[in-house]
């Protein structure tokens, strides 16, 4: 704070110093004085009315609510006055008299300020209480407890957006209720916990705490914190988990938002209540073999793994894995074995994994699950700008005009990136950063559901699935058509605008509006929306980059960003929403097949000759194979062993049959991962690994922030850290490699990777986050990317000319509808983790599909019914729920549930350039079942 901006005011006879915009109480706590109060908290918008932080101020008459109070240039204000605390008492002892002693939490905000200011027993009569209600599986309510000071309100309806909480009734009466006053777990609540975090009292908590708090064994209840990570979605939300328990018996019981640069002490429901699933009774704690009598791809029960393998100690567990490897590499070649490594891991992890299929097997044919989600976003993105990673963060969009949302659900997906989304468009009462929120921004959802997001948009698209490219090159032509193109910007820093702009001239929104069913006139609207600004920022999900025509979209949305400028500027640019918690990182550490860590090409001499120096190992010259490459040519005999660390290709992968039966015809198949996953069903040796919550290391979010995860409990019975285990293995290939620990690995990875050169372990240590790229120990990081130029060869951005090509697979009499896969907001990936949380599963435990009420009428179908959905590969039965943001003849569904795999359905063509599977389309045919 410089000098001129400071507001000097005295507080209790001390000068303090206030910043603009900070209130008395703000300035009070900033200054180390202690001013009680209830209805404000860190993150919320003041709202005056518990009246605890009441204060006197010279010269008036009434005592102020220092909360939402400035102060001014030589104000005299008193907190500790006997007037001011007398009235600070009353309010206490009011509010203290409807807490009942036998739900009064012990450790509440309230009984610490009633503590504070001697506030003991209560003079008055309660008012009467409500019954307690437990009905949603993650969160007690217990409104006797409840002084409505409404931060839970201001928390669901400001922070988050979620509108589920309100006040009803008046005077005495008055309470707070859930939707049209219905018990939480029967409303619209998403589960994100914001209202129990929020809570001053504990009428809403944790109800695993409350259970806790209950329980007779102390070893239940919370006795230190843990800084870290959240395990799911790329957001990389910093926790504060609460553990109780000593050794072996140590538990997390609950969860707390930490304030990190991308959450702002948000979560999500899955960030809140997802973290039992490290301690489910299904846990691998030894290392397992084949019984050689039970084939591969049994179906086995995780929870009684010993029917299909016999326990090994690590030592035989390990000799073997390396020994069948080895075997097959001395037989075969190096190219007959492969990799899948894991983007729920640490960035140490995936460079070992991916340096020790490289330099141990011999081969590239390493991959993991940025191929089935933004393979082919990075490969436009290296191709167009030279940078595969986001050009700014998702909080950038508190500098927006205009926010294009296209083919992502971030309310199920990434629901905190979500929040601060909403937030720009109807303003918010978090801190937000200089500049932003102001709210007032205009939301464009474009996308073949109307997902949540939809209510809060200025325009939604609801294209016909497949029809991206034609819906995107309309608003492009518009742009160009009406001059709205930054002519100077175009000039000075892209190249191939010419071959670009006369192929979007071929698809003026008049004609493209039968293809995409959108009516011409409203995407001229958006598209002049967005080139006008001032500064219009894209986010996109997989619905964009899981298509044959991926790369093609992508290309799109950089041509879009490239005409009209915005890019390189804090609002503007490019943003793909991922979706693993480390896939940015992994993919930055060299998990790709045709590129080693930092994106550089191993087709080139003088980068394998660099990485040969750097690992003292020999390198092939050509780039391996990708994921369905992989398990094509398993199929084919081609591929015979494979070590897979943490990923799930039998319930993954597209055309599951197909991909099973690759994984079963191997003929030595290691897995490594925390539960006998359906892919460990096939496997010959399995090795427990470690979770997040085990773990130390980095991890790059969504937005290149490389944030430190700290070990919150130790490891089950004999499971190991998994960069333990990789470097076991790499040991018994012949590799000598001696890392104490992932502080070594990541230094060496600072050494592989320029992006990274200006980090080391121990300024992570100190620092807890650095953004990514930094190029020296004193070069500055930068959030947001391509202020000057583009890292390309010449500087430049470049324009790829796209066209509409026909998807795949088409509906045809057979097969008259379409499908689309994709995630739900309780559960995550293949659900090997989400589905043993017991609290998400109890949200959502049943695998459903969406489909449009038109079309289960046509079936005879009442929402809840079952259906069948067949393609021309598979066939499930499942719920069908009544969806109108599905368009009709479209069924959505999530691919987590492995009693309905949604990928025995989908198709494996791939898109040419990313080597992406079309996920998000394939004919179906829906039928009723009895």
């Amino acid at each position: 704070m410089n000098a001129t901006d400071r507001i000097r005011f005295e507080l209790d006879g001390r000068d303090i110093d206030a910043a603009p915009g900070e209130s008395i109480l703000q300035a009070a706590q900033r200054a180390g004085a202690d001013i009680p109060h209830l209805c404000y908290t860190d993150g919320l918008r003041a709202d005056g009315n518990c009246r605890a932080c009441v204060v006197e101020i010279d010269g008036e008459r009434v005592l102020a609510p220092s909360c939402c109070r400035a102060p001014k240039p030589g104000m005299k204000v008193k907190a500790a006055s006997e007037r001011a605390r007398a009235s600070q008492r009353m309010v206490l002892e009011l509010l203290h008299a409807d807490v009942p002693a036998e739900v009064e939490k012990a450790d509440s905000e309230l009984a610490h300020w009633c503590e504070a200011l001697g506030v003991v027993e209560p003079r008055f009569a309660p008012r009467a209480n409500p019954v307690p209600e437990r009905s949603h599986p993650g969160i007690a309510v217990d409104l006797a407890a409840c002084i409505q000071c409404t931060r839970c309100l201001r928390a669901c309806r400001e922070v988050q957006v979620n509108d589920v909480i309100g006040l009803a009734r008046r005077g005495a009466d008055t309470s707070i209720v859930f939707d049209f006053d219905v018990p939480m777990g029967d409303s619209s609540c998403v589960g994100c916990g914001e209202c129990v975090q929020a809570c001053p009292t504990g009428a809403l908590q944790p109800a695993a705490l409350l259970e806790a708090t209950a329980a007779p064994a102390s070893s239940y209840r919370p006795t230190r914190q843990v800084d870290s990570l959240c395990p799911y979605c790329g957001v990389g939300c910093q926790v504060r988990y609460h553990v109780a328990g000593e050794g072996a018996a140590q538990r997390i019981v609950f969860a707390e938002g930490g304030d990190g640069p991308a959450n702002a002490g948000r979560l999500c429901v899955k960030g809140r209540y997802g973290f039992t699933y490290s301690r489910n009774r299904e846990r691998l704690t030894t290392p397992l073999i084949r019984r050689p009598e039970v084939p591969k791809g049994t179906v086995v029960d995780p929870a009684a793994p010993l029917t299909a393998f016999r326990e090994a100690s690590w030592d035989e567990a390990l000799d073997a894995a390396a020994a069948g490897l080895l075997r097959i590499r001395h037989a075969h070649g190096p190219h007959a074995l492969a990799g899948f490594g894991s983007a729920k891991g640490s960035n140490e992890e995936a460079y070992l994994f991916q340096k020790l299929v490289r330099t141990g097997f011999g081969t590239h044919n390493v991959d993991h699950c940025t191929r089935l989600c933004h393979a082919s976003s990075v490969a436009a993105l290296l191709e167009g700008i030279g940078s595969g990673a986001v050009s700014n963060p998702v909080r950038d969009v508190d500098f927006a005009d205009v926010i294009i949302v296209i083919g992502a659900n971030p309310a199920a997906n990434h629901p905190v990136a979500a929040s601060f989304i909403k937030n720009a468009v109807k303003g918010g009462n978090h801190e937000g950063q200089s500049g932003g929120n102001r709210g007032g921004a205009k939301l464009v959802l474009m996308d073949p559901r109307a997902t949540p997001l939809a209510r809060h948009a200025w325009r939604v698209l609801q294209f016909r699935a497949d029809a991206d490219v034609a819906l995107l090159l309309s608003m492009a032509c518009t742009i160009i058509e009406e001059g709205l193109t930054d002519a100077d910007f175009i000039a000075a820093r892209t190249e191939g605008f010419e071959a670009f702009r006369d192929a979007a001239l071929n698809y003026p929104p008049e004609r493209t509006a039968a293809l995409t069913g959108i009516a011409a006139a409203t995407v001229r609207e958006v598209a002049r929306a967005y080139a006008r600004g001032p500064n219009s920022m894209i986010l996109w999900g997989m619905g964009v980059s899981q298509h044959t025509h991926g790369t093609d979209n992508v290309r799109a949305l950089i041509a879009l960003a490239l005409m009209t400028g915005q890019i390189g500027r804090r609002g503007t640019g490019l943003h793909p929403l991922r979706g693993q918690n480390n896939v940015q990182g992994a993919s930055d550490a060299g998990l790709i097949p045709m590129m080693l860590p930092d994106y550089q090409k191993v087709a080139d001499p003088a980068v394998r000759a660099r990485f040969e120096a750097l690992w003292q190992a020999p390198l092939a010259q050509t780039p391996g194979l990708t994921v369905v490459e992989i398990i094509d040519a398993a199929c084919a005999g081609q591929i015979r062993g494979m070590y897979i660390e943490g990923e799930n290709p039998a319930m993954s992968d597209p055309d599951l049959a197909h991909a099973r039966e690759g994984l079963a015809k191997l003929e030595h198949l290691v897995v490594q991962d925390i539960f006998l996953t359906e892919t460990a069903m096939f496997a010959d040796v399995v090795l427990p690994a470690s979770s997040l919550f085990e773990k130390g290391g980095s991890f790059t979010n969504t937005d290149r922030l490389v944030q430190l995860a700290r070990p919150v409990l130790p490891l089950p019975g004999e499971a190991r850290p998994d960069w333990w285990i990789i470097q076991e293995i790499a040991r018994r290939m012949g590799l000598g490699w001696d890392y104490p620990g992932p502080g070594a690995v990541f230094d060496e990875l600072v050494q592989a990777m320029p992006s990274h050169g200006g980090m080391s372990w121990a300024k992570l240590e100190a620092e807890g986050a650095i953004v990514a790229p930094k190029l020296a120990a004193d070069a500055p990081s930068e959030p947001v990317l391509f202020q000057a130029c583009f890292p390309t060869a010449n500087g430049r951005g470049r324009f790829v000319a796209v066209a509409p090509l026909p998807a795949a697979e088409l509906p045809d009499e057979d097969y008259p509808m379409v499908l689309i896969t994709g995630r739900v907001l309780e559960h995550w990936h293949t659900g090997s983790m989400t589905r043993r949380a017991e609290v998400l599963d109890a949200l959502d435990p049943d695998p459903w599909c969406a489909v449009h009420p038109a079309d289960l009428a046509r079936l005879g179908v009442a929402t809840g019914g079952r259906v069948a959905l067949q393609t021309r590969r598979g066939r499930i039965e499942l719920e069908a729920r009544a969806d109108e943001g599905v368009r009709a003849g479209t069924v959505f569904m999530a691919f987590c549930y492995r009693e309905a795999a949604a990928n025995l359905l989908t198709q494996p063509a791939l898109d040419p350039f990313g080597k992406i599977p079309e996920f998000k389309y394939c004919a179906l045919r829906v039928e009723a079942v009895s």
